[in-house]
């Protein structure tokens, strides 16, 4: 008898041997040889309106998303989950392998580039704020928040904080919370003077505020404060990137991709124009 359980529990482990080889085999996969084996493509975004987040139903919504999408398709791959994370979490998540793409409309910066690899950019994105009706602090860029003394709210981890310290705003004065959400609700109750977010998602906020907040004029940020969004991957899957990028110079400013993405705002003025990821990220 004790022979047989000893016998049984030597298969036992040989087939948990085989279990833990095959996961490590799955694993060390690239996402090009598991997309070509039919497996999903997870894209992990946040709740970031008009960018990327989950419709009522958990579909995923925004434009980075139906434009991530519709380039997954051309390139031959329909097997797509949807897999939404805190905003904070989504280079870790892609590091860690908890999605595969980033689809969160994220800005690509210097030390972004550093962590994950980019596609060439998908949209020029500038800077916004909400301010209470009538403006009663003034703030129309980050010099002018320095200048008043005036508290900003934004979404940690967002560029705006760089872009607030680099203007001379104290980290003291720059509140950090998860999201859009927050960032208009600690401007609705007056905990901060500003919120700092994408013109594109600040204006959505102002718009669904009901006149509570309003948005300033975008064409008074400086330059420098001017971004370029991209999607995100990991830098081991830089033969997938590859065949994404080229996918995505047939669709661009495409007739097709900017009646697809124009019940969220985006316009031919949010078409990146001629800058590429190596220079964005050498400049930004």
């Amino acid at each position: 008898m004790k022979a047989a359980i000893l016998k049984g529990m030597a298969v036992l482990g040989m087939a948990a041997l085989a279990l833990g080889a095959n996961a490590a085999f799955a694993n060390a996969q690239s996402l090009l040889e598991r997309a070509d084996q039919g497996e999903p493509i997870r894209i992990g975004f946040a709740n970031e309106i008009p960018f990327a987040y989950p419709g009522e139903d958990g579909s995923p919504k925004g434009f980075v998303n139906v434009f991530t999408i519709a380039v997954l398709n051309k390139m031959g791959y329909e097997n797509i989950e949807p897999v939404q994370t805190e905003w904070g979490g989504l280079i870790p998540g892609l590091n860690a392998n908890r999605f595969d793409i980033v689809t969160g409309g994220m800005n690509i910066l210097a030390s972004r580039c550093e962590n994950i690899a980019f596609s060439e950019p998908i949209a020029t994105v500038g800077d916004g704020f909400i301010v209470a009706p009538g403006n009663p602090k003034g703030i129309s860029n980050y010099e002018s928040l320095a200048k008043s003394g005036a508290i900003m709210v934004t979404g940690a981890g967002y560029s705006n904080v760089e872009q607030a310290k680099a203007a001379g705003v104290p980290e003291s004065n720059i509140m950090q919370v998860p999201g859009p959400t927050e960032i208009l609700a600690a401007v609705r109750a007056g905990r901060a003077d500003a919120g700092a977010g994408t013109y594109f998602t600040m204006k959505q906020l102002a718009d669904s505020s009901g006149g509570a907040v309003e948005v300033t004029d975008p064409n008074a940020m400086p330059e420098s404060s001017l971004n370029w969004a991209g999607i995100g991957f990991r830098k081991s899957d830089q033969d997938f990137l590859d065949k994404f990028n080229a996918a995505m110079k047939e669709y661009i400013g495409s007739e097709e991709m900017l009646a697809a993405v124009a019940e969220y705002g985006y316009g031919e003025a949010s078409l990146p124009g001629d800058r590429t990821t190596e220079w964005v990220c050498a400049n930004r």
